[in-house]
């Protein structure tokens, strides 16, 4: 399996103009979601949990009771890739449905 290739600053940049709850640290991303309750967090973490799986991309979670952190990097490529990108925006669509 091939390598996930390194984003530029640049190309991070413009994924970010896209992804606007979303700030990068170092060589992450990373977003806060504040959930309506602490089942509602749990439930999101669950929902991500299942697509992250199915993309073989998994992020680091922070629950702190209503409050989940999202922090994206492809660890295996020292730093952020499409593949962080692409679990952003999917991060984004979970988090905008209603609880």
């Amino acid at each position: 399996m091939a390598q996930p290739t390194l984003l530029s600053d640049t190309e991070i940049a413009d994924a970010l103009t896209e992804l606007t709850h979303w700030a990068r640290s170092e060589d992450n991303i990373v977003r806060t979601v504040k959930a309506a309750t602490f089942p509602a967090g749990i439930e999101l973490v669950r929902q991500v949990a299942e697509v992250a799986e199915a993309a073989d991309h998994h992020p680091d979670i922070d629950i702190r009771w209503r409050k989940v952190t999202f922090t994206l990097s492809t660890h295996s490529a020292g730093g952020l890739t499409a593949k962080d990108v692409a679990l952003a925006h999917e991060i984004d669509r979970l988090a905008a449905q209603p609880a």
